[in-house]
């Protein structure tokens, strides 16, 4: 269905390729779907998302109002070609490193989890914040081990957190590796019992010190908001919440690098709303970015 046009209510998304020179943020897509351990259409996925930055506005209310497009450099750099194994992973952590020499901060549109790898170790990540309902911490390569793999090639797993670990979504072995390695874990119902702020400040304090990875999975969310993950369960964070957090962790300077994974396009509800969701992540790290600006 095509949009209305309205002078006076710009659009988000349709943002240029980077040229020569810096940017506040990227946006690169990162099609992966191949190691995925359920059947999964994700590789439809950035090019469904960014047709859903169309439905949103770029503006922040405020006050006073402020439009993203206006007090951000913000570019897309397209998708990787086939970014699955191990060359594929080298294409995406190449391209990572390249625009993360040249902005703020690079945005991974995936793609099942297995993105978290590669974009990681592009931007050179020293901590590693998740937000996800599993581990990944699988043996093997799939999108159920990224996690496991960058400790295995040397990220300090003492700094890394895991937000929103679900019961039931994860085996009692997983549980104790991740205790084992000293990973920080927050369960969903301590999110809850906390309150975000308070996991934010502590999730930024124990992944900080240098550049921290945001690997947001939207398979954390409840199953009525987020039906195009196929592993998001009922009783998962709300649309708000998952929210809430990303822009929480992304206003902290030291978070230069963010995946936004394991949305289906192809398996969505019929009004979108697991993409759309996606969508609005994007622009929450947009304005997370915004915030660092007006704090320093």
């Amino acid at each position: 269905m095509a949009l209305s046009h309205d002078d006076l209510w710009p659009r988000a998304g349709d943002w240029p390729e980077p040229a020569d020179g810096t940017w506040d943020a990227v946006i690169l897509g990162a099609p992966a779907s191949k190691t995925s351990l359920s059947p999964t259409g994700a590789h439809a996925t950035p090019g469904a998302v960014r047709e859903a930055l169309r439905r949103y506005s770029p503006t922040l209310i405020g006050p006073p109002p402020v439009d993203l497009n206006e007090v951000l450099r913000i570019a897309d750099a397209g998708d990787i070609d086939d970014p699955d194994g191990p060359e594929g992973e080298a294409r995406l952590r190449h391209r990572v490193r390249d625009l993360a020499a040249r902005a703020d901060l690079v945005i991974a549109l995936g793609g099942d989890n297995s993105v978290t790898y590669g974009a990681a170790q592009g931007m050179g990540a020293a901590g590693l914040i998740t937000l996800d309902a599993h581990y990944d911490l699988r043996d093997g390569v799939s999108n159920g081990s990224p996690v496991r793999r960058l400790v295995a090639d040397g990220l300090d797993p003492r700094r890394i957190v895991q937000i929103g670990i679900a019961d039931f979504a994860n085996s009692a072995a997983y549980a104790r590796r991740a205790e084992d390695l000293g990973i920080r874990v927050v369960t969903l119902d301590e999110v809850r019992r906390r309150g975000i702020d308070a996991v934010v400040a502590e999730a930024l304090a124990v992944a900080g010190g240098g550049g921290i990875h945001l690997d947001i999975d939207v398979d954390v969310c409840d199953r009525s908001v987020a039906p195009g993950c196929p592993a998001s369960v009922p009783g998962g964070l709300q649309a708000w919440e998952l929210r809430a957090l990303v822009r929480g962790i992304a206003a902290d300077a030291a978070v230069a690098s963010a995946d936004i994974v394991e949305v289906d396009a192809t398996a969505d509800a019929a009004d979108g709303r697991t993409v759309r969701l996606a969508a609005l992540c994007v622009l929450e790290l947009l304005a997370a970015l915004h915030t660092r600006r007006i704090r320093a």
